[in-house]
């Protein structure tokens, strides 16, 4: 796939030029310039008092161990105090919050999503402290529970399991319950603000990021900059859409609102010339996702064990293969490129798949639309419906939580979801998730192998092995240096430094925040770029649903079958420590 608009790609030998004239090197450029910017500003955050608070904490941890075969509430306590720790709650990182946070949430009055006066903020907040005293004073009474479980375990000698397994019942209720306090009294702290001048001087910002490297690829910075100021309206417009309460209440987010809003746009009045010089859909992504690879840690990976690794590695290539087979063999489709786009799209991890296997076996930017399209429609349902089944059925969450980090395609709905559980099922789904993303650029590589010595042979198309390298998408490099750099220092470091320096650090105080703006103007740029007219011909017959359909089937199928083999039947200990 070549640039949406604006920016000649040149599709020659790969020569040194290509390194500040090709869109995907410059994506690993700015998302190496965002990691660099957030070590220098969050690494030196990890003093001598972080550190001195972090021994006494992992003593506290190790002596509960000790104590019990379970977590008591003396280690969730411990955990705690390593968890308030966050380099991000620096002024640095509250500055970097306040520019870059996208509209604030609301029920009624969409105005809440950028303005509040100080009276209204102070009424809201009084209406909010009467909610988390219910709530403060339901935790109070679950803790209680928890320490009376607790208690008659001890006495008798955490020898019997059924005592024991009370406690842990009640030690799991007592955190969801605290879990449900702590959001309440956070509600409680609301102040009046602005966001507006805030917003625009971020605009300005991505306006400079982005635009130089579109200068410098051959694209003119003032048309840049004019088209940007309406992709970043419909992006924030699309923001303050999925900040609504019953949108967020039925999983509705910002990659749905982009996409619908800009198809309003390009389908109505259509989307005017000046704009299209910043309708760069996989520019925005690409960049996005060399800062998702700084996500992806190595050390998380193994703490969950070869369990998670068989669930996201080997069910997925399966899934995969055998999706795009069945809609070659059986359903026949006519374009292999949507057959592929669809199928990485559905097995691997949703947009980020979609996209890299995309540029690899060169799909046109209508299939790119509509496996986006059907992904994201999928992973709304399912992230409501899943955990819905899973408390009906019973299924243990740490199952649960495999299995939906096997099988829900975005990394934000996976949490959501998992949260929706239990700390548990979160912290199992997220990782799961996480060591599936990894195969984004084994894939990408595979299907740019297969399509060029295969598919495209087959049908006469007789080239070098060097179009394998010119058809790789090279983003993926700075992807895969990402996650290998900081990998290698959170081992450096420590994963308790680590957690503070770079997860609520480097990362979750800066990397994160721009990467799910970076995928708002991305999705916002699918809109804006795309036409109904375009996609009718690919939805000839319904076969891309029966595809998607039918290729999820069989994902929800093995998943959980591989889940429940590996984490109950070959690997019981490894899930008794989770």
């Amino acid at each position: 796939m070549g640039k949406d608009q604006g920016v000649v790609v040149d599709t020659g030998a790969s020569k040194l030029s290509d390194l500040w004239t090709q869109e995907d090197y410059w994506a690993i450029w700015l998302g190496f310039f965002v990691l660099m910017v957030g070590m220098i500003l969050f690494f030196p955050k990890a003093t001598d008092e972080v550190r001195q608070t972090i021994s006494q904490a992992n003593a506290n941890l190790e002596m509960a161990s000790a104590r019990a075969p379970f977590k008591t509430l003396a280690w969730y306590q411990a955990l705690d105090t390593k968890k308030k720790l966050k380099a991000s709650a620096s002024p640095e990182g509250k500055w970097i919050k306040k520019v870059t946070s996208a509209p604030k949430g609301w029920k009624q009055n969409p105005l809440e999503a950028f303005w509040m006066s100080a009276p209204a903020a102070s009424a809201k907040a009084a209406k909010a402290k009467e909610t988390y005293l219910k709530v403060a004073m339901a935790e109070k009474m679950a803790l209680v529970e928890a320490r009376a479980s607790e208690k008659m375990a001890a006495l008798a000698g955490f020898s019997d399991d059924t005592k024991n397994a009370s406690a842990v019942k009640d030690i799991d209720a007592w955190r969801a319950v605290k879990a449900k306090a702590s959001k309440a009294k956070a509600k409680t702290r609301v102040t009046g603000y602005n966001q507006v001048p805030w917003l625009f001087l971020f605009m300005g910002f991505l306006i400079v990021f982005f635009g130089l490297g579109y200068a410098v690829m051959g694209g003119g910075f003032g048309k840049f900059a004019a088209g940007f100021v309406v992709v970043f309206l419909v992006a924030t417009l699309a923001y303050v859409a999925a900040g609504n309460g019953s949108m967020k209440q039925y999983g509705v987010g910002y990659a749905a609102w982009a996409i619908v809003f800009g198809l309003i746009i390009s389908n109505t009045i259509g989307t005017p010339e000046w704009v299209k010089p910043a309708v760069q859909t996989e520019y925005y992504i690409k960049t996005g996702l060399v800062l998702l690879g700084a996500e992806i840690l190595f050390g998380k990976i193994l703490s969950i064990g070869i369990p998670g690794i068989f669930v996201a590695w080997v069910v997925t290539p399966i899934v995969l293969i055998s999706t795009y087979l069945f809609g070659q063999k059986v359903l026949k489709m006519p374009s292999k490129t949507l057959n592929m786009t669809i199928s990485a799209d559905m097995s691997v991890c949703g947009v980020s798949a979609a996209i890299a296997t995309a540029a690899a076996c060169k799909a046109k930017k209508e299939e790119l639309t509509l496996a986006v399209g059907l992904s994201l429609v999928f992973t709304s349902i399912m992230m409501v419906v899943m955990p819905l089944i899973i408390k009906a059925v019973g299924i243990p969450h740490v199952l649960g939580g495999a299995w939906m980090g096997g099988t829900i395609d975005a990394t934000g709905a996976v949490a959501a979801a998992g949260a929706f559980l239990s700390e548990r099922a979160l912290y199992v789904a997220a990782t799961i998730k996480m060591i599936q993303n990894v195969l984004i650029g084994v894939i990408a590589f595979g299907v740019a192998l297969y399509w060029v010595t295969k598919v495209e042979a087959a049908e006469g198309n007789h080239v070098g092995l060097i179009e394998i390298w010119r058809r790789f998408p090279k983003f993926v490099i700075g992807f895969i240096l990402a996650s290998i750099i900081f990998s290698a220092i959170y081992q450096a470091v420590g994963k308790d430094v680590a957690y503070v320096i770079i997860d609520q650090g480097a990362i979750r105080g800066l990397s994160k925040i721009l990467r799910s703006w970076f995928f708002c103007l991305a999705f916002t740029s699918i809109g804006l770029a795309t036409n109904f007219r375009e996609l009718k011909e690919y939805f000839k017959g319904g076969k891309p649903l029966i595809l998607y359909f039918c290729g999820q089937s069989l994902n929800l199928i093995l998943t959980l079958t591989m889940a429940y083999i590996m984490f109950y039947l070959v690997f019981p200990d490894i899930t008794a420590k989770i």
